[in-house]
C-alpha cells in the first residue's frame, strides 16, 4: 500500500485556481508540483530546499519573469 502525499498550497495561491505552487512531504524529500500540472513532480532534499525558500523570501529572485 502506498501513502498518498497531503498537498499544502502557498498561502499566496489565489483560491482554487490552477495558479498555484504545492508542497508534500513524503519519504524524507519535499515533493513539489504546479496545480495546473499535478503530475509533473519535482523533489528535493529538505537541506537544498531550505536555502532556495529563503532566498525567494527576501526577494531575490523578484522580477526574474519580467522581460
Amino acid at each position: 500500500m502506498s501513502v498518498i502525499p497531503i498537498w499544502k498550497k502557498s498561502s499566496f495561491s489565489e483560491g482554487e485556481g490552477a495558479n498555484c505552487i504545492e508542497l508534500a512531504r513524503h519519504d524524507g524529500r519535499i515533493l513539489i508540483r504546479e496545480s495546473d500540472d499535478p503530475h509533473a513532480i519535482l523533489t528535493a532534499a529538505p537541506a537544498r530546499l531550505g536555502p532556495f525558500l529563503a532566498a525567494v523570501k527576501t526577494g531575490r529572485f523578484d522580477g526574474l519573469g519580467q522581460d
